[in-house]
């Protein structure tokens, strides 16, 4: 998927971007009748954007809470509201015992003597039983109600740290690249010594090996890979990675310098993303190994992913450690040094985005622009820190970020290879990045041309076919809920259409044919920003000195 999908996309939307130095809704001035494709982009970085900082505020609160010894989540403490249920004795011990055993708190009595049933059967004994880590996740962090029908009250330490998350982002992104690329240089680095760190730190643990092996050795299961679902899971995760169709790569690209060499960073940056993916399956792994060795379980029975992964199974095994604290420390540190790397790209977008199409008002505004769009954002992320908040978060993670940026990349692929043109965008490129040989653009436009938007309809179908409706653990979501999340999915993707329709409109020509024909035509100002970069190509097009442009916002270093 990295090298028919994930490259490809990138290779493709870095260079969009950095040609025209315009953000994703503007750079559409190459295709007209398409530039909907970069408003679903937008949208759909919106509604992810007001969410995402909400995980931030979870790695907040537990890097606060982690300034204790012993950890909160180490124990069933009454004071962070740990009941009967919660303990620390593996659940398999507890299906050793019996009736007598004075356990009725745990074991099911009731149910038990109604079924005639004993503890030699554990997987039908129904066992209430909860670790620490998980209690302090749901009953302390969260607070969450029984379903997304009982909103509840905010809970107000989340929505504090949420404040912060933002107040964070607001401050990286004051003086746009400039103030948030040197953010950048230490939250894209930092983590790779935390990884390594807590690499050595896990790999010593008694146990490890049993994490790795699980990983990626002798317990793989490589008969999986002729399962549909795995390939259309790896699809998505290197477009989530890589942050291809959210109008991200195309916001950044666009401060890059004209005759920066995106075809470089292609290479590089897609295969250090993979690679420390892989590095950090290590880390995660050798702990998980180590947790299920001193629990005396199969790995499998202690891994999770997603929220469970993060803030339950990895907290606890961080709790069994000697300086428990310092680890614990460290790995949310880096949480959200990750975190608020890619919330600043993707909030930035939406900035570029707003700054491209109000210039004259809004570029000597950009402070206030930046404040009034971070306060917008906390105050409609409210709702995801309510004691319903996980549900929404979950509702939202389930339908804005699938198969909906799927579509808005595929539009974006064809687009390009079949209306703007393959030979055109090859030849654009190499203005950037000088002329190449036939050999070196073959793979390039098989993938453009065929490989990959093949490829990502088939995800595409599949997800639509596959498609289950979203649960939190055993709660189901209601029909309302549903439907307000296909509600938003048509209404990112609905502009798309719309912008098409109108354009075709607006456009000259006596037949419908003359009409599409023109709104597919670039417009007379696309091209390189400066005069110096537009050759002899775009020569005879108009001065765009007054264009909205990225690059008019502040010269920064190459990106």
């Amino acid at each position: 998927m990295l090298a028919f999908i994930g490259m490809p996309m990138f290779f493709l939307e870095t260079s969009f971007g950095q040609f025209a130095s315009l953000g994703p809704v503007a750079v559409w001035k190459a295709v007209p009748m398409l530039q909907g494709v970069g408003i679903t982009m937008i949208l759909f970085s919106t509604i992810i954007d007001i969410v995402y900082n909400c995980i931030i505020a979870y790695s907040l609160f537990y890097l606060f809470a982690s300034f204790q010894s012993p950890l909160p989540w180490a124990d069933c403490f009454s004071w962070w509201g740990a009941d009967e249920t919660c303990s620390r004795t593996p659940r398999d011990s507890l299906c050793n015992l019996t009736l007598d055993s004075g356990y009725s708190e745990i074991v099911n009595s009731t149910w038990l003597l109604a079924n005639n049933k004993t503890c030699s059967n554990r997987s039908e004994i129904p066992v209430p039983h909860q670790a620490p880590s998980e209690q302090y996740w749901e009953k302390s962090v969260l607070q969450h109600t029984s379903s997304m029908d009982e909103t509840g009250k905010v809970v107000w330490s989340l929505a504090l740290c949420l404040l912060l998350a933002w107040l964070i982002v607001c401050g990286a992104l004051s003086k746009g690249i400039k103030s948030s690329g040197k953010v950048v240089y230490f939250t894209a680095t930092f983590p790779y010594v935390v990884l390594t760190v807590l690499l050595i730190r896990g790999v010593t643990l008694e146990g490890a090996y049993k994490g790795i092996e699980f990983y990626i050795g002798r317990e793989s299961d490589f008969s999986k890979l002729a399962n549909a679902e795995i390939w259309k899971d790896a699809a998505t995760q290197i477009f989530y990675s890589l942050a291809i169709g959210w109008g991200s790569l195309i916001t950044l690209s666009s401060y890059n310098k004209f005759h920066n060499n995106c075809y470089r960073d292609t290479i590089l940056i897609c295969v250090i993303n993979c690679a420390t993916s892989v590095f950090a399956g290590f880390v995660i792994f050798s702990i998980l190994g180590h947790m299920a060795h001193i629990q005396d379980k199969a790995v499998s029975e202690v891994a999770q992913s997603g929220f469970g992964l993060a803030f339950i199974v990895y907290p606890e095994a961080l709790a069994q450690l000697p300086w428990a604290p310092l680890w614990s420390i460290l790995f949310f540190f880096m949480l959200i040094t990750l975190g608020l790397s890619s919330q600043c790209v993707a909030v930035e977008a939406v900035i570029t985005t707003l700054l491209d199409q109000f210039p004259g008002f809004l570029r000597p505004r950009r402070l206030f622009l930046t404040a009034v769009v971070c306060l917008s954002f906390y105050f409609l992320s409210l709702t995801c820190v309510t004691q319903a908040g996980i549900y929404w978060i979950n509702l939202i993670d389930h339908f804005c970020a699938g198969w909906g940026v799927l579509v808005t990349a595929s539009l974006e692929l064809i687009s390009l290879s079949w209306v703007y043109g393959l030979n055109s965008f090859i030849k654009d490129i190499e203005m950037m990045i000088g002329e190449r040989s036939w050999h070196f653009w073959l793979w390039w436009r098989m993938c453009w041309y065929l490989i990959s938007p093949c490829l990502m309809t088939a995800i595409i179908i599949w997800s639509l076919i596959t498609f289950t409706s979203p649960t939190y653990g055993t709660v189901e979501y209601p029909i309302w809920a549903m439907a307000l999340g296909w509600c938003m999915v048509v209404f990112c993707i609905m502009w798309i259409p719309i912008i098409a329709v109108k354009k075709v409109a607006q456009s000259e020509g006596s037949k419908f044919w003359q009409k599409i024909s023109a709104a597919c035509t670039s417009t007379p100002d696309w091209g390189p920003y400066l005069n110096e970069h537009r050759g002899e190509r775009y020569s005879n097009r108009p001065n765009t000195a007054d264009i909205p442009n990225s690059v008019q916002l502040l010269t920064v270093p190459e990106m």
